[in-house]
C-alpha cells in the first residue's frame, strides 16, 4: 500500500496542535494519517491506519451513504465537500452525535495516489440547543395559555396566539406596549405593587395569583397569572415571562354547579312546602264550595267564587313547585323534534288570541333526538305560551326548527318588548319572573332548564336585533347508522 503519508516534523506538530480532528484518506476510504485530536477521540486503535473511515466514524441511518459519496467525489473529482450536522457515532460515545465535516482534496505528489483531508467538529451541543430552541418556540406558539414576554422595563416584546385569541389584540398591536393593555378596572393598585416587589426581589424573582384582566371588548377575563424574571449568567434580569390561564370557562362551570346545587336545595324545600300547603288548600276549597252551594246571597256567593279562584291560583303554584321538585328521570325514546314542535304548537294555537300570528319554519327532513316526548312537549309549550303572553295577545311568534352540525335546535322568537339587561342573568332562576304579580310563578323556565339538562341539551336567551325575546333549545342529534354492507 502506498500507505504512509510523508510529513516533516514541523507540519506534523502543527497539525497535531489543531483542536479539530483531522484524517487523511485514500481510495476508497482508507485512513492513512491522523492528528492527535483525531486519535484522542476515536481512541488509540492499533489498526487505525488502513482502516475504513466508516468503521471508525460510523454514520447513523442513510446519512452514511452521503459521507461515502462525499469522500468518493473528493478523491475522484478533486472537489471540496461539506456535510452539516451528520449523525454519527465514534470512539464509544453514548448515542449518536452530530458532526460538521469538511472534505478537501490534498495536494497531489508525483507517484502518490489522490488523497483527501477530512476535518470534523462535534456540534452535538449546538444541534441540541437549536432543537430545544425550536421546541420552546413551538411550545410558545401552540400553548393554550396566554404567554407574554416583556423586556426588563415591562414592555411587551412578544405574545403567543393564545394571548391574541383570549384578549382579542393582535401580536402587532401588543409589541412595544405595556401589559396594562389588558389590565382590569377592578384590580387594586396594591396588587401590582406587591407583584413588582416580588419580581424585583433577587431572592424571589416570581409572582403568581388571580386577577381580573379584560379583553379588547372590555369584557372581564379572570386569569391565573404567573410571572417569572428571566436572568442572564450574571444574575441580571433581562426579561419577564408571563403565563396566564384563562379561568372564564372554569368560573362558568363553578357558577353552573352552584346553580345546580341551589336548584336541588330549593327543589327539596319546595316539595316539602307544597305537600304541607296542599291539605289546607283542599280544606279551604271544600268550605268555600259548601258555602257557595248553601247560600243564595249574591254578596256571599261572589266572595266564595273569589276564594275559589284564589285557591285554584295557589293550587297552580303548588303544582309548579311539585313539577320543579320532582325532576323525574326522562323516559327516553327516539323522537322527531320537528313532529314534537308541530304538536306543541297545534296544542297551543286554539288557546291564543286571533291577533297572534305564527311564523313556522321547519326543515324538510326529520330531526331525530333521544328524549322524553312528554317532557319535551312541556318545554316547548312553556316557551310558546311565554312568547304569546309577552305580546299581550297581539304580535308574531316565529318558530324555527333547524339542524346544526351535531345538534337539533328550536328557536322561539316573539315580537314583544324583550328582556331587560338587568333580568338577563336571572332569567333561569327559580321564582324569578318578569310577568305582573299574580301572572307567573317564576318556575317555568327553571323547569325547562332542568329538563333540558337531563336530556344533555341546553337552553339560551339570545339577543334579537329586531326586538322581542328569542329562546333557543338545543338537543344532541342521533347519529345516523352506517349503511349495511350487503355485498
Amino acid at each position: 500500500m502506498s500507505g504512509e503519508v510523508r510529513t516533516d516534523r514541523f507540519h506534523s506538530a502543527v497539525l497535531d496542535a489543531l483542536p479539530d480532528p483531522i484524517a487523511v484518506l485514500e481510495h476508497p476510504r482508507a485512513v492513512v494519517w491522523t492528528n492527535a485530536a483525531f486519535r484522542s477521540i476515536v481512541g488509540e486503535q492499533p489498526a487505525l491506519i488502513g482502516a475504513d473511515l466508516l468503521t471508525v466514524v460510523v454514520p447513523v441511518s442513510v446519512a452514511g451513504e452521503g459521507l461515502s459519496e462525499a469522500i468518493d467525489r473528493t478523491l475522484r473529482r478533486q472537489e471540496s465537500v461539506s456535510l452539516a450536522a451528520l449523525r454519527a457515532s465514534y470512539g464509544g460515545t453514548q448515542g449518536p452525535r452530530f458532526l460538521d465535516l469538511e472534505i478537501r482534496p490534498a495536494l497531489e505528489r508525483p507517484g502518490e495516489p489522490p488523497r483527501a483531508v477530512l476535518r470534523f467538529r462535534d456540534v452535538t451541543d449546538e444541534v441540541r440547543e437549536r432543537e430545544l430552541t425550536t421546541l420552546f418556540r413551538a411550545s410558545f406558539l401552540s400553548s393554550s395559555n396566554a404567554i407574554e414576554i416583556t423586556d426588563r422595563h415591562g414592555t411587551l416584546v412578544d405574545v403567543n396566539p393564545a394571548f391574541e385569541r383570549i384578549y382579542g389584540y393582535s401580536r402587532a398591536e401588543c409589541i412595544g406596549r405595556k401589559p396594562n393593555l389588558v389590565r382590569g378596572r377592578k384590580t387594586p393598585k396594591e396588587l401590582y405593587d406587591r407583584m413588582w416587589r416580588d419580581l424585583l426581589d433577587p431572592a424571589r424573582g416570581y409572582w403568581s395569583g388571580e386577577l381580573p384582566n379584560r379583553d379588547r371588548m372590555g369584557e372581564e377575563r379572570p386569569v391565573f397569572l404567573s410571572i417569572t424574571a428571566i436572568r442572564n449568567g450574571l444574575g441580571e434580569t433581562t426579561h419577564y415571562l408571563g403565563v396566564a390561564i384563562d379561568l372564564t370557562e372554569q368560573r362558568a362551570w363553578v357558577r353552573a354547579a352552584e346553580h345546580a346545587d341551589k336548584l336541588a336545595s330549593i327543589g327539596q324545600l319546595a316539595a316539602g312546602v307544597a305537600h304541607e300547603i296542599n291539605t289546607p288548600l283542599a280544606n279551604v276549597m271544600l268550605i268555600a264550595e259548601s258555602i257557595h252551594r248553601r247560600s243564595s246571597d249574591p254578596w256571599v256567593r261572589s266572595r266564595t267564587e273569589t276564594i275559589t279562584d284564589q285557591v285554584q291560583t295557589a293550587g297552580r303554584i303548588v303544582r309548579g313547585l311539585l313539577d320543579f321538585a320532582r325532576r323525574a328521570e326522562p323516559q327516553v325514546s327516539k323522537v322527531d323534534l320537528v313532529e314534537v314542535t308541530r304538536e306543541a304548537l297545534a296544542f297551543l294555537k286554539g288557546k291564543q288570541s286571533e291577533n297572534v300570528e305564527f311564523d313556522e319554519r321547519y326543515p324538510a327532513e326529520p330531526l331525530p333526538v333521544w328524549g322524553d316526548r312528554n317532557q319535551l312537549m312541556q318545554v316547548l309549550t312553556n316557551l310558546l305560551n311565554n312568547a304569546c303572553e309577552a305580546m299581550d295577545g297581539h304580535g308574531t311568534v316565529r318558530i324555527e326548527v333547524r339542524r346544526g352540525p351535531d345538534e337539533a335546535e328550536v328557536e322561539v322568537t316573539d315580537s314583544g318588548p324583550g328582556v331587560s339587561p338587568e333580568a338577563l342573568p336571572h332569567i333561569f332562576e327559580p321564582f324569578f319572573t318578569t310577568k305582573p304579580e299574580g301572572k307567573g310563578t317564576g318556575l317555568g323556565l327553571a323547569i325547562c332548564h332542568g329538563i333540558l339538562q337531563a336530556h344533555h341539551g341546553s337552553i339560551a336567551l339570545r339577543d334579537n336585533p329586531s326586538g322581542g325575546a328569542s329562546f333557543v333549545i338545543a338537543l344532541p342529534l342521533i347519529a345516523p347508522s352506517p349503511p349495511l354492507d350487503i355485498r
